[in-house]
């Protein structure tokens, strides 16, 4: 099959890497608004060539890997694909996305989020290997036609990826607690210490544990606005139950409540509990 994959960037550029290694590939090919990440992407060889938008609804997989509002933006266009043609989005949020498929291809279109990434963005981010044994959420699939539900199995089972399944409603909020609050945090955690500490301070002082919370205020603002705004009310209940945790810590420390705030901290240690 020939695949084409709209948005040369770290998801897309990374699952263009993967797909290059199955056999039941002919093709893969790029399409990217920006005419430098085209070039790069070239240069690197993520993709076999540039194609316009035109010959990308020729193909029979389109996988869209764009901000979550592009994906909307791009589904409109994509009305007069083939019947059997497979489209699948790679975004972080499902619900608005589901509910914006324009109808004539809702049995094209497969909603699918990849749980893995980097804080790097661009071509150049790309890495090989990076949706190798994580797990990827496929959100309404009985909406998608038996056809297109099927590829994008296979797909995701070729890149050796962990199939879970959801409604969109459900993973959006789930992804608010997971992913897009802890975004939120860092973006607020490095705005805060730069307000308050000068460069030599933060680069003589700043270790492991302030390197790996703000890490992901490195990220995309293009790309985590549009899901922030996708997921609005999901992160504000997020947010807000973290605050109140944060405001519970805070007065028990005030009080010198500590017996609290031990028990606060053990409390914390059973997540990774879960992941062990």
């Amino acid at each position: 099959m020939n695949i084409a994959i709209i948005g040369l960037g770290l998801m897309g550029g990374s699952f263009a890497l993967s797909l290059k290694k199955q056999n039941y590939i002919n093709s893969i090919l790029g399409y990217d608004h920006n005419l430098e990440h085209q070039k790069q992407a070239l240069e690197l060889g993520l993709v076999d060539r540039i194609i316009t938008f035109d010959d990308v609804k020729k193909c029979d997989v389109i996988i869209l890997a764009i901000p979550v509002n592009g994906v909307i933006a791009v589904l409109k266009e994509l009305t007069d694909i083939a019947n059997a043609t497979t489209v699948i989005d790679l975004g972080s949020t499902k619900e608005k996305i589901v509910a914006c498929v324009p109808q004539e291809i809702r049995h094209n279109f497969v909603a699918a989020h990849p749980m893995t990434g980097t804080e790097n963005f661009g071509p150049s981010a790309a890495v090989e290997g990076l949706y190798d044994d994580k797990v990827v959420v496929l959100c309404d699939l009985e909406d998608s036609g038996e056809l297109q539900a099927s590829i994008a199995k296979k797909i995701f089972k070729s890149l050796n990826m962990r199939k879970h399944f959801m409604k969109a409603k459900e993973h959006d909020r789930h992804a608010a607690f997971i992913s897009h609050m802890p975004h939120a945090i860092s973006y607020s955690l490095a705005c805060t210490v730069m307000a308050q500490e000068n460069r030599d301070n933060i680069l003589a002082l700043a270790a492991g544990g302030f390197r790996s919370m703000s890490r992901l205020a490195k990220s995309s603002p293009y790309m985590w606005e549009d899901i922030f705004k996708q997921n609005k009310e999901n992160l504000l209940e997020a947010i807000g139950l973290f605050q109140t945790e944060l405001s519970q810590l805070k007065t028990s420390i005030e009080n010198d409540d500590w017996e609290k705030v031990h028990k606060e901290m053990e409390d914390g240690n059973k997540l990774q509990e879960i992941f062990s």
